[in-house]
């Protein structure tokens, strides 16, 4: 049985990301949303909202239990410094947490992430189910015979 930690990643988002489209619904907002405060535009993917949602649901299950602002500190970048002539140090950033907060409310809803308490928001069973079976689909379309033990 293939786990998420199996699959690689950027084909196991990639997969989610299709599943979760049927699953969760972007906001009227998120096209003019920026994604952090170092960026100057909204994201120019189409399908930028369910590859984020699929992100984010992998990251609960990994290192849940977590909290919006730890995920806003994930998702962050680097500003440059405000001189035009660079002389003023970059400076860390967080990630939009409204953003992040409003997909987590998207899938706590269909089931795939629970709040635990105080400590957070972690991956519930369907969630966790969601993702590991994604994970062998993922594995059974690769063409990598490394691989083909855990499918």
């Amino acid at each position: 049985m293939a786990t998420l930690y199996d699959a690689p990643t950027d084909e196991l988002l990639d997969e989610l990301a299709d599943v979760l489209a049927d699953r969760v619904e972007e906001p009227d907002w998120a096209q003019f949303a920026k994604t952090g405060q170092d960026k100057e535009l909204p994201p120019e993917q189409d399908d930028f909202w369910y590859k984020r949602a699929a992100s984010l649901l992998r990251k609960v299950a990994v290192d849940g239990p977590v909290g919006v602002e730890s995920l806003s500190t994930e998702y962050g970048n680097t500003k440059r410094g405000s001189n035009r002539y660079k002389v003023s140090p970059d400076k860390k950033v967080d990630g939009s947490k409204n953003v992040i907060r409003t997909i987590l409310q998207q899938l706590e809803e269909e089931g795939l992430v629970e709040e635990k308490g105080s400590e957070g928001r972690v991956a519930s069973a369907e969630g966790r189910s969601l993702l590991d079976d994604t994970a062998g689909d993922v594995l059974q379309q690769l063409d990598r015979p490394e691989l083909e033990r855990y499918a």
